[in-house]
């Protein structure tokens, strides 16, 4: 069966070695798939089978190339980077991979946490300079300190479970309630967690309706020198009242592994945000200032990224097309 698994990298190679995937007829290319790929005729009749992570983007026009595609494996949870009506109106499905990396990410979360409670990245950076100011440099104990965690899934309970070894007041404000936290966590209402939180860690799925969840409003009713972490959407996070909060000193620091519209921003920053209207601009411009602060910590959406991690999900890709191809719905998007 002739497929072509894009988004590749080196360090997968591994996985391959050891599952000989003789079933599967493999091109592999190390760039994203998007409207400047170039694909021969072959590629394009023959195709029956796509993988991709989120950094590729299949448009109508990209998708319009392929004459006998049938199935798109996203190795992603997110699928907002495939055009979902073209697929639905051209019979291709898609699948997706529901849960990787829980671990992983809840500790990257907190990584991040400690990094900005105990000031490392300036600590670093000064130290570097041969400039070393220790009041600067001073930190919190986390044991003093009330964290408000946004979402008790997989990731979120298991934030609140690392937060509990470190002996801090956890606090958690979720549409549901996982009986496991029971004794050592508190569940409260948004208003309340917003108030009396001296972190915020966001762990939601995004669903549209929760877009801007912490907004401008939510800033004001948040206590002075609180910090923020995001390491689930970036859509969830007003990143302009962010940014506003942080000169204005009631944000103390923030640590984001996630953007909006952070699709957009991948081969050609500046043509992707070209347009001066756009929200997408407003939101460039407006990261640009952020990766200037030093008590802002950005990385590239890699909270997920351990070779655990990416392992599994290949494995699960990989279940999910055999399992489509034997008429079974697994894990299956449209």
């Amino acid at each position: 069966m002739k497929m072509l698994m894009f988004d590749f990298r080196d360090s997968e190679k591994e996985f391959f070695e050891k599952n000989k995937l003789t079933d599967f007829n493999i091109t592999f290319f190390n760039e994203p798939l998007n409207d400047n790929t170039i694909l021969n005729n072959e590629q394009k009749e023959d195709t029956v089978v796509i993988s991709i992570f989120r950094t590729s983007n299949l448009t109508e026009h990209v998708l319009s190339q392929f004459k006998n595609l049938r199935v798109i494996a996203t190795r992603s949870y997110g699928y907002n980077h495939i055009d979902l009506n073209y697929c639905v109106n051209h019979n291709i499905a898609v699948l997706n991979v529901e849960q990787y990396g829980e671990s992983a990410v809840a500790q990257y979360a907190f990584g991040l946490i400690i990094a900005l409670i105990r000031n490392l990245m300036p600590t670093m950076l000064a130290m570097k300079e041969h400039n070393i100011n220790y009041e600067q440099s001073e930190g919190r104990l986390l044991n003093n300190l009330k964290i408000g965690i946004i979402g008790c899934g997989e990731i979120g309970s298991a934030v609140a479970k690392i937060a509990n070894f470190f002996g801090m007041n956890v606090m958690i404000h979720s549409y549901m309630q996982n009986p496991q936290l029971n004794g050592f966590c508190n569940f409260v209402t948004l208003e309340e967690l917003l108030r009396e939180s001296d972190i915020i860690s966001l762990h939601l799925i995004y669903t549209g309706d929760n877009y801007h969840i912490i907004g401008a409003e939510e800033f004001k009713q948040m206590k002075d020198g609180v910090y923020i972490v995001n390491t689930a959407r970036g859509e969830l996070l007003d990143i302009k009242a962010l940014y506003e909060n942080i000169l204005s000193g009631k944000v103390r620091g923030a640590a984001l592994d996630v953007l909006e519209c952070e699709i957009l921003n991948k081969d050609n920053p500046e043509e992707a945000y070209s347009n001066p209207d756009s929200h997408c601009a407003e939101a460039a411009a407006v990261t640009r200032e952020l990766f200037n602060m030093e008590n802002v910590i950005i990385t590239p959406h890699l909270a997920y990224n351990t070779k655990e991690s990416v392992n599994y999900l290949l494995k699960v890709t990989f279940n999910n097309i055999r399992d489509y191809l034997k008429g079974m719905y697994t894990n299956r998007v449209c």
